[in-house]
């Protein structure tokens, strides 16, 4: 009679899977497979239950990177001492764990949650905000930051899994990895069956008995890092920039959620944006206006020298092209600068400059100790400007 090992079916040829598949391809193999052969599919098969059982057999030792690499080099006699033999039932019990129910193995055991927890696989991580403040020279040229993120990564100590090094979870045996277990209650419409969360995996499907000391089994461990952020020249207020793959990790391995970065635009102590312009206002003196001149204008990229001309009004606009910032992602064109003339009364007069308004209003036929009179009229120099720091326009009002 040939021994038990000779009579063993190749495990990965159980599975139907090749010898280089990974550890995804084995276990929906597996899943695949236990649906189709389970014996409450087959009741009336009675090598329904073998084959569940080699089934059952082969998962247990190639879903093992340990056991795998053992079966790989020696074959089953390499683990037949920790697969538990030929016919075990590899910790799964009498009835198969979540098995035993036709209505689990077709539809898993999350109740409504789209599968079981194996099932359904890693989860995504959660996603992360960091509010940025940039200036608008920033704006206008783009800029490259560097920013502090604290975020849960995959534990460098277990690489995620939770078991200690050396070691890894294995399959719950309360219900056989599912991650759920189903419980019957008799109604008085019959039985009824309610599918709940497994109470000792917590809807993992797996058991780590050993845990890993530096995450504590939770497979996630919180870092510090600094992430590279490129800011696009032209860029609003309240505008998102994403990094994918820069948020926490998920958890089971799961892909890690992405980093969204909010931008705010400090205020400007000379500037205010309107879009694509900006608006600034100067002071000029009463004799720039008056005879023309020259001024000083600030711009994001410095000064310039530009001609005021004579008779210039307070609240006159000058309009300085190309010289506000760009659109988003287009270093051109760009927008204008609009530079509002705010004409400064003197507060303190010396005699000299007194006595020269005074020839002047003289010169124009105005007498200073007479009422000014509400009639619309040409008026002299010094009552433009009289009225303009009065807040009165050229009727008075």
């Amino acid at each position: 009679m040939r021994s038990q090992v000779q009579s063993q079916r190749d495990f990965f040829e159980v599975l139907g899977v090749s010898r280089e598949a990974n550890q995804d391809e084995i276990r929906k193999a597996y899943r695949r497979l236990a649906r189709q052969h389970h014996p409450d599919v087959n009741p009336d098969d009675p090598q329904a239950e073998e084959r569940f059982k080699e089934l059952s057999q082969a998962y247990e030792v190639l879903s093992d990177p340990q056991k795998r690499a053992r079966y790989e080099q020696y074959g089953a006699a390499g683990v037949n001492g920790n697969a538990g033999g030929a016919g075990g039932d590899f910790g799964f019990g009498q009835g198969f764990g979540p098995f035993s129910d036709i209505f689990d193995v077709f539809f898993g055991a999350a109740g409504g949650r789209g599968g079981s927890p194996t099932e359904r696989g890693p989860e995504r991580g959660s996603d992360l905000r960091y509010d940025m403040e940039i200036t608008l020279e920033e704006v206008l040229a783009g800029t490259h930051k560097t920013i502090p993120v604290t975020r849960l990564e995959r534990c460098t100590g277990c690489g995620g899994s939770g078991a200690k090094e050396g070691t890894r979870p294995q399959p719950c045996v309360a219900c056989g990895g599912a991650g759920a277990v189903r419980q019957a209650r008799q109604t008085l419409f019959g039985t009824v069956s309610q599918v709940t969360e497994c109470y000792r995996c917590h809807g993992t499907g797996q058991i780590i008995s050993d845990p890993c000391t530096r995450c504590h089994g939770r497979g996630q461990e919180r870092q510090s890092r600094k992430i590279e952020v490129d800011v696009p020249a032209g860029v609003e207020e309240r505008s998102r920039i994403r990094l994918t793959g820069q948020g926490e990790a998920g958890p089971n391995g799961g892909a890690a959620g992405d980093l969204y970065v909010f931008i705010h635009i400090k205020p400007h102590p000379i500037f205010k944006r309107r879009g694509m312009d900006l608006v600034n206002e100067i002071e000029v003196s009463i004799a720039c206006a008056a005879l023309g001149g020259s001024v000083i204008i600030p711009t994001l990229e410095g000064n310039e020298t530009c001609p005021i001309p004579a008779g210039t009004q307070s609240g006159d606009v000058f309009r300085l092209s190309g010289k506000g910032l760009p659109e988003l992602n287009r270093p051109n064109p760009r927008g204008d600068q609009h530079v509002v003339v705010r004409v400064k009364t003197p507060t303190h007069l010396n005699e000299r400059q007194r006595k020269a308004l005074e020839e002047f209003a003289e010169a124009g036929g105005e007498d200073l100790s007479q009422p000014v009179s509400g009639q619309k009229q040409e008026k002299g120099f010094f009552d433009w400007v009289r009225n303009l720091f009065t807040g009165h326009d050229e009727d008075g009002k």
